[in-house]
């Protein structure tokens, strides 16, 4: 599903960023640890081919990014990717529903209404539907970031310190939806992070940084 090997990034100002040979099988859920700094988040948009200019090679479900002109590489992203990140991107403007379908439509894909509201049921967020995404509290926005995440039923999500701001049981309550969604969505689920309370759920573990 995922393979890594030989890869470095280089910055415009001159970091350089190493990162040791990994695979990670279908289904598998991994965690990506290290401090702050350590080049996670890199890490994690290379995967998922927000980053280009990489060295080395980088195969997601069989295709190898480098390989991908940037219109192919935006269409494999759209149907492919799931992304959680730390700041979660919602449109303003749009509600609930209307911003988990439009990431359908940038994707070239209809949305499937059915998994749309069982997503949000199981995200317990289905009353939230119609909801202004202004009103929704923190809890409920990462919720509805997690929905949009699944919506297309990725091979891959993607998620960039999904817990770092929660307490020990808001953090174990997204953990178990992400774990649970991404399962539900048969999906791949690979989280960065540097916190240790999410090395006891899940046993795939890759180190960054040293």
């Amino acid at each position: 599903m995922v393979e890594v090997k030989d890869l470095s990034f280089t910055y415009p100002n001159g970091k350089s960023l190493a990162f040791g040979d990994f695979s990670i099988q279908k289904g598998q859920h991994s965690l990506l640890l290290g401090d702050s700094g350590s080049g996670k988040t890199t890490l994690l948009h290379l995967l998922g081919g927000l980053l280009r200019g990489y060295s080395g090679l980088i195969k997601i479900d069989h295709s190898e990014l480098s390989e991908l002109s940037d219109a192919l590489l935006d269409k494999f992203r759209g149907k492919h990717c799931g992304f959680i990140f730390q700041k979660l991107h919602l449109v303003k403007a749009l509600n609930v529903r209307r911003n988990l379908v439009l990431s359908s439509w940038l994707a070239g894909m209809r949305a499937e209404e059915e998994w749309l509201t069982t997503a949000l049921e199981k995200l317990n967020i289905k009353d939230k539907a119609d909801a202004d995404v202004n009103t929704l509290s923190q809890g409920q926005a990462q919720r509805v970031a997690i929905a949009r995440a699944v919506l297309n039923r990725p091979a891959l999500i993607l998620a960039d310190e999904p817990t770092s701001a929660l307490d020990d049981r808001n953090c174990e309550d997204v953990l178990k939806l992400l774990i649970d969604v991404a399962s539900e969505a048969g999906s791949t689920l690979i989280i960065a992070t540097h916190d240790q309370r999410l090395k006891s759920r899940i046993g795939s573990q890759i180190q960054i940084g040293r």
